[in-house]
C-alpha cells in the first residue's frame, strides 16, 4: 500500500503533470470538513460532535491556458473544492496558491488584487445577478471596483465585454428578469471576465441551460480563454460536456480524486471502475454503436465521520470488489502512462482488460 506521504508525492505530480508553462492554480492536499450538530447520544455520551469530511486531500494544478475539468456525483465534493478555492469556504488545512502566490481560506482576508485575478461563475445566474440593478450597471461596478477603471472607460468596456459574450449594446439596459437563462449566463459571464481574471472557476455553469445554448456556451467559452489564456475549472457531471472544453480531467468520489490524467487519456481504457459507470452514461448518437450501461448499486454513501467507508471509498458500489482488501486498505495510486493515474487496487492491466 501506498503510505501517506508517498501518495501526496505521487497525487501531486497526477493531478497537474499536463499543465503547460506558467502554473497559475497549485492545490496542495486541501482538506474541508463540516462539524456535524451534537446528537442526543453524543450529548449524554459526552462524545464529541462528529465531522463531514467534505473534501479529503485533494491536489490539482492549472497551467496557463489550460481547463481541467472537474467530474462526479453530487456529494463527491466538486463545489465543496471550488468554494474553497475561491474563498467563499474556508479550507480545514491545505494550501492553495495562485501565481504562487499565497490564498488567504477567506474571501475576506484577500486584497482586491487578488480578488481581481480569481473569479467564479455559478449554476444559477438568478443568485449571481441583483435583479434591481440593469446589465450596464452591473458590469460598470465591477469594471469600477476590481478594475480601477473610470465611468467613461467602464461603460465603453461594459459594452465590449457583452460584444464578447454575443450581446449587443441594447442590453445594457435590460434587467435580469428581461433576460433569458442563456442570455443571464452570457451576462453572468462577462462580469467574470470584467476583471480580465487569471483563473476562472464554473460550477456546473452550463448544467441548466438547453442543449443549443450549451453548445453556444462552451464555443464562447473556446474563444475567450484562447484570446486571454485564462485557466478554467471545469465542474460538472456531465463528462461529455467536459470532454468538449477540458485539456485535463480529475474524477472525484466521496471527497478524493480517484482518477486524473489528459483527457483523451480519461476517455480510453484504462479506466477507475467508478470512471468507467460515469463514461457508460453517455448518450451515443450512432445506433450501430452497442454500449454496456454499468449500473451501480446503492445511493452514495453519506461523506460523514460514521459513514464513510473504510479502504476504498468506492467498494460499497464497486463491480469489480475484491473484498477485504478494498475494504481494509487504501488503494494505491497506478501509473497507466503519459501522466494517467488511477486510485485503484487493480492494477493496470487488469483495469484495461
Amino acid at each position: 500500500m501506498v503510505g501517506r506521504g508517498q501518495t501526496f508525492e505521487v497525487a501531486e505530480n497526477l493531478e497537474g503533470r499536463a499543465v503547460r508553462g506558467e502554473t497559475v492554480l497549485a492545490v496542495r492536499y486541501l482538506t474541508k470538513r463540516f462539524d456535524r450538530p451534537r446528537s442526543l447520544v453524543d450529548l449524554l455520551t459526552g462524545r464529541p460532535g462528529r465531522q463531514v469530511r467534505a473534501v479529503d486531500g485533494v491536489n490539482v494544478q492549472i497551467g496557463r491556458g489550460r481547463t481541467l475539468g472537474l467530474v462526479g456525483e453530487s456529494g463527491s465534493g466538486k463545489t465543496t473544492l471550488a468554494r474553497c478555492i475561491v474563498g467563499l469556504a474556508e479550507r480545514s488545512s491545505g494550501d492553495v496558491t495562485l501565481l504562487d502566490l499565497p490564498l488567504a481560506p477567506a474571501l475576506n482576508q484577500r486584497d482586491p488584487a487578488t480578488l481581481r485575478r480569481l473569479q467564479m461563475v455559478f449554476q444559477n445566474p438568478d443568485e449571481a445577478l441583483n435583479p434591481y440593478r440593469t446589465v450596464g450597471q452591473t458590469l460598470t461596478r465591477t469594471l469600477s471596483r476590481l478594475a480601477g477603471l473610470g465611468k467613461a472607460a467602464a461603460q465603453q468596456r461594459a459594452g465590449q465585454l457583452l460584444t464578447a459574450v454575443k450581446l449587443d449594446a441594447s442590453y445594457l439596459d435590460r434587467l435580469p428578469g428581461q433576460l433569458s437563462g442563456g442570455e443571464k449566463q452570457r451576462v453572468s459571464i462577462a462580469r467574470a471576465f470584467a476583471s480580465q481574471p487569471d483563473l476562472l472557476l464554473f460550477d456546473e455553469s452550463v448544467s441548466a441551460l438547453d442543449v443549443s445554448v450549451q453548445a453556444a456556451i462552451l464555443n464562447l467559452l473556446n474563444e475567450l480563454q484562447a484570446e486571454g489564456q485564462t485557466a478554467f475549472l471545469f465542474i460538472s457531471h456531465d463528462l461529455a460536456v467536459v470532454s468538449y472544453l477540458a485539456d485535463d480531467v480529475a474524477v472525484m468520489y466521496l471527497g478524493q480524486v480517484v482518477e486524473a490524467g489528459a483527457t483523451a487519456h480519461i476517455f480510453q481504457p484504462p479506466h477507475h471502475p467508478y470512471t468507467a459507470a460515469l463514461l457508460s452514461a453517455i448518450p451515443v448518437l450512432d445506433p450501430a454503436v452497442q454500449r454496456e450501461r454499468i449500473h451501480l448499486e446503492g445511493d452514495t454513501p453519506g461523506a460523514s465521520a460514521a459513514a464513510m467507508p473504510s479502504g476504498c471509498r468506492f467498494h460499497t458500489r464497486c463491480p469489480r470488489y475484491l473484498g477485504d482488501l478494498c475494504v481494509q486498505q487504501d488503494p494505491p495510486w497506478q501509473d497507466a502512462g503519459d501522466g494517467h493515474w488511477i486510485r485503484c487496487h487493480l492494477t493496470v492491466e487488469e483495469l484495461r482488460r
